[in-house]
């Protein structure tokens, strides 16, 4: 049967991206009486009744018919947009993230939009304009007999044509009298699209002293921008070896070009001072988008990026959804970096997605990393990203060299051995930085009760209070949770309290206690909430001043103090024994970027590395290998194990009220799983259902359902047949699940 004969209703039909939890659009008419059928294209916001709501959707596809019958079509409420609000290029990688993340397509499309945007505020920047009432222009000498100074601004207003409230108080009027004449209806105040202009490509950047050695014009010249098409150049340089300079010299031929950059950065925390690095080296503007931005200021951003005014574009994960006008190149920062996948909701990782669009802008993009991930490095390795490596440091700075420090059988004076406190002492003393490293935050992980052996504990989750001494308490570092600090055991009563392992509040007060008048600055989430309390803490460090540097994963991001010396690592182990398949990996991350901070300037750095099990093989690998030899090593177990990068991965998360009821949900969805596999001859591997390894989070329980094939095409055409038949099961109250296709967090 042709397709047009199943259609119930003939005619031009707009298919909706609504934002609901709904996998599929919905059909609804162009407005009745508009007379402008051509004015509709795919990208463009419409306005509809959704229930008893009103949403913001976005036009995916125009039709000539639905299945619908004409009576239960509605029309539009309104089109929103002249033109689309994504670009031809932007708008075929969201499409692609819709198929390719399984998820819903209003939700996607919503998430890439910024939340003024998803309100129905316009896609210009509006300003407004106060212009003369033609119709009652006549009227104006008989009205303003007695009112000389509301003629005046008549009669200036006549003269000018229209102008913006700012130039009329300049002018010497008054907004008051700009009312006035409103009342009597002698003017009006329209609103206006704000014009724009690109930046003056002569001269939008500034000379540099900086000269490019051979690794790094080697790499440059193999990097295009602009016009040139697709390419991925995975850019593997070790810390130090002037990863950021080849950025931005290429980022300059493309702005030379008239072409836009778009730079992702993995944490909040680096934006700022890479904003101030950028907008020394180029004129043009530089706009930023991340979380700490409110929604009026995001959108501000967007529309310059939009309209094609910012040259540069600097964001965390969700830049890269931003709408380029005449998008150049693409740069990832730290591409190995976990940050850069959406962990809830739309669970993407920016990361891929940015291969994806340039991809379809047809332009370059850059994954850069000290410590690329297995992933990229495969990529490379297929022959599908050129792999531009960087092995030595740029200058005269040295690679720090590595030393284990065994504490197993050593006496620990507050976290610290003996030979990692007179480092410190050294290396102070001698005028330099010194960086510990420790992640975890808080004061200690645990408070326990040293007469009963009685432990705090988060009643939403199966996790340990952490204590804080700053202010006083116990936090979940889970679902948040807050409790004040207890006087007594609540089992035994006993006051005998105490605390057990280290935490950066508790490292901070000791190391105070121990290096007296040198400056402790610890960087972590909780004394960093405010930008100017970074901002100062990172003005201190540059300076150069001696000082201790106390840290989170925060420090171990894309940070540049040539100052630092000594780099400490307190406590090593706890990424040996994880349950993720990633631990190794990660593990090895971290150590190599924290490592990176000493001796990045002309003075010899060091590293020392405490931990109770130095004969480790992965510690000794790291001791004794390179970053990629050792990342080869990993390859090599992946490959043998069948593990992502050499196959592909879905992870069904489930969310209860109750532990069996999650259980048997997934169970049903893996006896669905199986059948699919036999009638279609699917070669997947399904694991579960199984508890989460943290089983309760947040006051709900978790459980889990994985599937793993070794081809990607088999594995999406199961999640394609099976999520229809999950969203038509009936679940019980209170029960959520998700799918996370290429998770990166297992727990």
């Amino acid at each position: 049967m042709p397709e047009s004969d199943r259609y119930l209703y003939q005619g031009m039909i707009l298919r909706i991206a609504v934002p609901s939890p709904l996998r599929r659009l919905f059909d609804y008419l162009p407005i009745a009486d508009s007379g402008r059928a051509t004015a509709y294209q795919p990208g463009q916001r419409v306005l509809v009744s959704f229930g008893r709501r009103k949403l913001v959707g976005v036009i995916l596809e125009i039709a000539t018919g639905s299945e619908l019958k004409a009576s239960r079509l509605k029309p539009i409420d309104s089109l929103l947009d002249k033109d689309p609000v994504f670009s031809e290029g932007l708008f075929r990688m969201l499409r692609w993230a819709i198929n390719y993340y399984q998820h819903p397509p209003g939700e996607v499309l919503s998430t890439a939009l910024p939340v003024k945007l998803r309100q129905a505020a316009s896609v210009q920047q509006l300003v407004e304009i106060w212009q003369i009432n033609s119709q009652a222009a006549a009227k104006a000498e008989q009205l303003l007999q007695r009112a000389p100074r509301q003629k005046a601004l008549f009669d200036w207003l006549h003269k000018q044509g229209p102008a913006a409230p700012d130039r009329i108080v300049a002018a010497g009027f008054s907004r008051a009298l700009l009312r006035q004449l409103q009342e009597k209806g002698l003017t009006q105040a329209v609103q206006q699209a704000l014009s724009t202009s690109p930046w003056t490509t002569e001269g939008c950047v500034r000379q540099s002293d900086i000269s490019l050695n051979d690794q790094q014009l080697t790499a440059l010249e193999k990097i295009t921008v602009g016009e040139k098409g697709f390419n991925c150049f995975l850019l593997e340089g070790v810390t130090g070896s002037g990863k950021t300079e080849v950025y931005m010299q290429a980022m300059a031929r493309a702005l030379k070009l008239g072409r836009q950059c778009l730079v992702l950065v993995p944490e909040i925390g680096l934006t700022p001072q890479t904003i101030s690095r950028f907008e020394k080296r180029f004129k043009c503007p530089v706009v930023s988008l991340h979380s700490g931005l409110n929604d009026t200021e995001r959108l501000q951003a967007w529309r310059q990026a939009h309209a094609g005014t910012a040259g540069i574009v600097i964001g965390t994960r969700s830049a890269v959804f931003t709408s380029l006008a005449r998008p150049g190149l693409i740069v990832i920062d730290e591409e190995h970096d976990a940050s850069f996948k959406q962990q809830d909701g739309f669970r993407y990782s920016a990361r891929d997605l940015a291969v994806v669009r340039a991809r379809e802008e047809g332009i370059g993009v850059i994954l850069g990393s000290a410590t690329p991930s297995l992933e990229s490095l495969y990529n490379a390795d297929r022959g599908r990203y050129q792999h531009l490596v960087m092995p030595q440091r740029s200058g005269s700075a040295a690679s720090a060299p590595m030393r284990l420090v065994d504490i197993e059988n050593q006496p620990v004076e507050g976290g610290f051995s003996e030979a990692a406190l007179l480092a410190m002492d050294k290396h102070l003393q001698a005028g330099n930085q010194v960086l510990v490293f420790i992640n975890r935050r808080g004061y200690a992980p645990v408070l326990h009760c040293q007469q009963c052996g009685w432990t705090a504990e988060c009643d939403n989750c199966i996790a340990q209070l952490t204590v804080h001494a700053q202010p006083p308490g116990l936090h979940c570092h889970h679902c948040g949770k807050q409790e004040s600090l207890p006087r007594a055991c609540p089992n035994c009563a006993s006051r005998q309290l105490g605390t057990l392992g280290l935490g950066t509040q508790q490292i901070e007060s000791r190391l105070r206690d121990r290096f007296g008048d040198v400056p402790v600055l610890r960087i972590d989430r909780d004394s960093t909430r405010s930008r100017k309390n970074l901002q100062a803490m990172l003005d201190q460090i540059n300076s150069g001043a001696p000082c201790l540097l106390l840290g989170t994963q925060m420090l171990a991001k894309g940070h540049h103090f040539p100052a630092i010396t000594l780099v400490v690592i307190v406590d090593a182990d706890s990424g040996l024994f994880s349950a993720d398949f990633r631990g190794q990996e990660l593990m090895a991350q971290t150590v190599t970027q924290v490592a990176g901070r000493a001796g990045r300037s002309e003075q010899a750095g060091e590293v020392l590395i405490q931990s109770r099990h130095c004969g480790h093989e992965t510690l000794q690998s790291l001791i004794q290998l390179s970053y990629a030899d050792f990342s080869r090593r990993l390859l090599a177990e992946r490959k043998l194990t069948a593990m992502p990068p050499f196959a592909w991965l879905a992870l069904l998360r489930c969310e209860a009220r109750s532990a069996e009821s999650g259980l048997q949900f997934l169970q049903q969805i893996a006896q669905q799983q199986q059948q699919l596999c036999q009638q279609f001859g699917l070669a997947i591997e399904c694991l579960g259902p199984m508890p989460a390894p943290m089983e309760k989070r947040a006051g709900r329980f978790r459980s889990q359902l994985s599937f793993k094939s070794e081809q990607r095409a088999q594995l999406h055409e199961l999640l394609a047949r099976l999520l229809p038949d999950i969203d038509a099961m009936k679940t019980p109250a209170g029960l959520r699940w998700s799918l996370d296709i290429d998770p990166v967090d297992m727990i």
